[in-house]
């Protein structure tokens, strides 16, 4: 399995944090956001990833190729298990201030298409645990919090068999049964359909501002759709302005500090 990492984006609501450097390389405790997206994808058997960067890439790219280390691993070789070494593919989103994150994954689809991976945003703070979760899934997954939702967030309708039926910002709040967390396993036949739609999405129709759950809702009358699989057991928290990156210190886990 692949693991694709996005991390283009600006993240203006973090400003000031982010004027000098990506969101994803951020800290919470003594671990940017970008590795402990690494590493989670790692201890769940990954050892291809693709990066799509945009805003600073530069910064991104020497991050990774900087810090990890030869056997593969992120950090001191003394407090972290040893995995199979990395392979990085690095793609760079040049338009990144103008289009939106189906935009990046459509550029993925260069070393995915076609193929099972695993699909986060490089700035998800969450329990590795969950990304094993996902990952070790038989078909295609994707990762939810059961809460009661509002506007802003990605919601998720199922079915009686917990697979969705809607996915968007904008589906009934009332009969949403949680958040999605944004992990996301792909199947090989999952990821043709996906970029059969994709390719349709931006080269025909010109939809490159949009989310890509818009193109996860287009695959389901279709016959493609996701297992929910419910992750709200673990810790998981969202950052988007300053103050969340400091109320995620005191609200983490200390073991995953």
């Amino acid at each position: 399995m692949i693991g694709v990492i996005l991390a283009a984006g600006m993240a203006k609501r973090l400003r000031p944090l982010t004027d000098t450097k990506p969101k994803c390389l951020l800290k919470v405790g003594e671990r940017t956001l970008l590795e402990r997206t690494i590493r989670a994808m790692q201890q769940a058997g990954i050892s291809e990833f693709v990066v799509v960067t945009g805003y600073r890439s530069e910064q991104i790219v020497d991050f990774i190729e900087n810090n990890i280390v030869s056997i593969g691993t992120i950090g001191t070789i003394d407090t972290i298990d040893t995995i199979a070494a990395p392979t990085f593919h690095f793609l760079h989103n040049a338009d990144y201030e103008h289009n939106n994150n189906i935009y990046s994954l459509w550029m993925a689809g260069e070393f995915v298409r076609g193929k099972e991976f695993l699909l986060m945003d490089s700035d998800i703070l969450c329990d590795p645990a969950a990304v094993a979760r996902i990952a070790n899934e038989p078909e295609s997954a994707l990762a939810l919090n059961r809460h009661e939702c509002g506007e802003e967030e990605i919601k998720v309708i199922v079915d009686g068999d917990g697979h969705i039926t809607e996915i968007s910002k904008v589906c009934s709040i009332q009969d949403a049964i949680g958040e999605s967390v944004g992990i996301e396993k792909m199947t090989a036949d999952y990821s043709t359909a996906l970029y059969k739609e994709l390719d349709l999405m931006i080269l025909k129709e010109g939809l490159i501002d949009v989310f890509y759950e818009r193109c996860f809702e287009r695959l389901i009358p279709q016959g493609h759709t996701f297992k929910v699989v419910d992750t709200t057991s673990y810790f998981s928290y969202e950052l988007d302005t300053p103050e969340d990156f400091e109320r995620a210190k005191e609200l983490m886990p200390k073991e995953l500090l």
